[in-house]
């Protein structure tokens, strides 16, 4: 067995390749200093998640004074000008410090005007009315404040995310600015002037201290700390030995060892490429060393790292913005996400499988996979966090009690666990590493607020669906033209218009939610892609998970692909390859969101749309076409598919895909002679090898 990585070691390899993790080495006395604030801010969170959370303006301007301060003291305005020392440590320029303490002043501004303000400073006269009061009609502080903050967000959101998110956010600021200058009639409107903008972006209730902020202050960062805090205490490697006692003696088991541990892991990770490193520091090695090529191997484990921000019960703390954006029970959305994960799963286990067939690699030796008993007599307390969260949070509670409770349960699991015990010391990094873990996302969710705001002031969602929409009618009408000559009808106007559109926007949402967290780019992306697919009549549960799925997917899409470019590091392999890798191994991701969106009935939920009959006809021959996929892809079944075999195979494979009865037929019949072809070849094979025997 590859010796396993130290807990600092991983943490290197996950700054390396997360641009949110890549923070300034202050000096010891600042570093100790902004240490103990990061605890004192996950404490506080942590706390009022159990006890109480205050008035909303406060809590959120408190969440995100604490975001913010902490990312101008650690992430530097650019990175390739600031240099270290001799010893290391990088000098925080004075006008960083101005920027925390601004961005303090600002966030928590709201809250201490909230009732309004009649005082004198310094000669100064400060009168404010009450926040209800001023709605509508800011004062002059509210503008200034208000544009500050825009300001400090955006940076904050660059110096963590890099340029992307702000440019976007950037251009639909000027849209809601300059609407009127727009020379398309349909996304025109009358424009708003700055203080309008600013008192819907700024006050509570839109924009900044909107939706968005509330969820990642009351639900995402608390997850985030239960993920960091559970595997400090033991349940991330829990899940990879596991892991290794399911799959690890089949063939090619250290990758189905990586799938499966991947799969669990993500329950509980809010991070694919926190999923990349702390599976695959252990299975990358495993798989090169068994055999598998090493882009193949940082495949395998990117694309099965990226399927846990899909994967209940967390979803990346998707699942539970969903709940509230669709005003769904909780159980609602894991239960209708698990049949499309389970499936995504499928194909990565199926193309691994067949991978190693064609390269005739075995499993793991006997001496490295380990006693079930002993694995589970030394782990098992390090699933009752999980269950208990689990369980908090199916009887009717809030995700940030159920978050309290999980985090006191690892802790008190910690302490007392004789096997793996954990330690003061151990308590403050993991509270410590949680609240800096949080920072970028809190950024990112704070900033694609202002894109809500714009979106609720604009009606730009709206005009941007019709127009996704009329162009796709367009090109439907441009491709009926050009079929008009069959003497049968290939597809309607609106199964087309349909395909199109669905098209347009899966594409849309993997470049816009490149490289975001995956608790951000889903809101940004639902706010944005939502209404077209509701124009189109998609239910909106499919299509929330639509724009979620085709979201994560750039964390697998090249160029980008972070989680990628994580695996390919620690296997020492060209990241674009690795890339190219996890996108052929994700091809159940791929098409899952097209399932679903045609066939509502694999989400269970929807009871206008579900039936026993047509969920199991769709999950059945979807499963059987994934499994075909992963043979046509990686060219083998009992034997080495030649070219012609192996294209029959992908139209065979996708036309199972495809829900429906008659495409199903089709499918079949084109399979019968590759299956057959196949058949008689391992007949042939036979023979040979049993006289060779003799």
């Amino acid at each position: 067995m590859e010796n396993k990585l130290t807990a600092d070691e991983l943490q290197a390899l996950e700054e390396k390749y997360d641009s949110e993790l890549q923070t300034r080495k202050l000096v010891p006395s600042l570093e100790m200093a902004c240490g103990l604030f990061l605890v004192i801010f996950a404490s506080y969170h942590f706390i009022t998640a159990g006890f109480g959370i205050p008035a909303d303006y406060w809590h959120m301007g408190i969440h995100l004074s604490g975001v913010l301060s902490m990312i101008f003291i650690y992430y530097a305005a650019f990175k390739k000008s600031e240099r270290a020392d001799a010893n290391g440590y990088h000098r925080v320029p004075f006008y960083d410090f101005v920027l925390a303490g601004l961005s303090v002043f600002a966030s928590l501004y709201i809250g201490m005007t909230w009732l309004g303000v009649d005082i004198s400073i310094f000669g100064f006269e400060v009168k404010l009315d009450e926040q209800a009061l001023r709605q509508g009609n800011p004062a002059g502080l509210d503008v200034v404040l208000g544009s500050l903050l825009i300001f400090l967000v955006l940076e904050a959101t660059r110096r963590t995310l890099g340029p992307v998110l702000p440019l976007i956010i950037i251009l639909f600021s000027c849209y809601a600015l300059f609407g009127q200058l727009i020379p398309v009639d349909i996304l025109r409107h009358p424009g708003v002037t700055w203080n309008q903008f600013i008192n819907n972006i700024y006050f509570p209730a839109e924009g900044i201290f909107g939706i968005t902020l509330w969820v990642v202050s009351t639900i995402v960062f608390h997850f985030v700390l239960f993920g960091v805090i559970a595997q400090r205490m033991g349940l991330g490697q829990f899940f990879i030995d596991i892991a290794t006692v399911i799959a690890g003696k089949y063939s090619g088991g250290p990758a189905k060892v990586s799938v499966v541990s991947s799969a669990f892991f993500g329950m509980i990770s809010g991070s694919s490429v926190a999923n990349t490193v702390s599976t695959g520091s252990l299975t990358i090695p495993n798989m090169k060393r068994l055999g598998y090529p090493g882009h193949f191997a940082g495949g395998v484990e990117a694309a099965a790292s990226a399927g846990g921000q899909i994967t209940p019960p967390i979803m990346g703390a998707a699942a539970f913005i969903m709940a509230e954006n669709l005003q769904m029970s909780y159980g609602t959305i894991v239960l209708a996400a698990m049949t499309p994960a389970i499936m995504h799963y499928i194909g990565v286990l199926t193309i691994v499988h067949f991978q190693a067939k064609k390269l005739g690699l075995k499993g793991c030796a006997k001496e490295d996979i380990p006693q079930l008993l002993a694995v589970l007599k030394n782990g098992w307390p390090t699933l009752i966090p999980l269950i208990v969260l689990i369980t908090v949070l199916f009887t009717g509670f809030t995700p940030y009690m159920a978050a309290f409770s999980g985090i006191a349960a690892c802790l008190l699991v910690g302490i007392l666990n004789p096997y793996q015990r954990i330690g003061f010391h151990d308590v403050y990094d993991a509270f410590k590493t949680g609240a800096k873990y949080a920072l970028a996302v809190g950024a990112a969710c704070a900033a694609v607020g202002i894109v809500v705001g714009v979106i609720t002031t604009t009606g730009v969602a709206f005009r941007l669906g019709f127009l996704v929409t009329s162009g796709a009618q367009d090109i439907g009408e441009t491709l009926i033209a050009m079929t008009a000559w069959l003497p049968f009808e290939l597809f309607s106007l609106d199964q087309v218009t349909l395909f199109v559109s669905l098209l347009l926007i899966a594409i849309s949402c993997i470049l816009m939610g490149a490289g975001l967290p995956t608790a951000a780019l889903y809101i940004m992306l639902s706010a944005v892609a939502q209404p077209a697919l509701s124009n189109l009549g998609v239910p909106a549960l499919a299509a929330h998970l639509f724009v979620l799925y085709y979201g994560v997917l750039s964390e697998i899409t090249p160029p980008v692909c972070t989680s990628a470019y994580a695996a390919g590091g620690i296997a020492n392999a060209n990241p674009f390859k690795t890339g190219i890798s996890a996108f052929k191994l994700g091809n159940a991701k791929i098409m899952m969101p097209f399932v679903f969106v045609y066939s509502p009935a694999m989400l269970i939920v929807l009871d206008d749309y579900f039936s026993w009959a047509e969920y199991i006809q769709t999950t059945l021959t979807c499963m059987v076409g994934i499994f075909v996929f992963g043979i046509a892809i990686s060219g083998y079944a009992l034997r080495t598919l030649t070219l012609f075999p192996r294209l029959l195979t992908f139209l065979g494979a996708l036309m199972l895909v495809i829900p429906g009865v008659q495409s199903d037929i089709y499918g079949l019949v084109v399979l019968l002679p590759v299956m057959a072809h196949q058949w008689m070849a391992g007949r042939e094979k036979q023979p040979s090898l049993s006289s060779s025997a003799s």
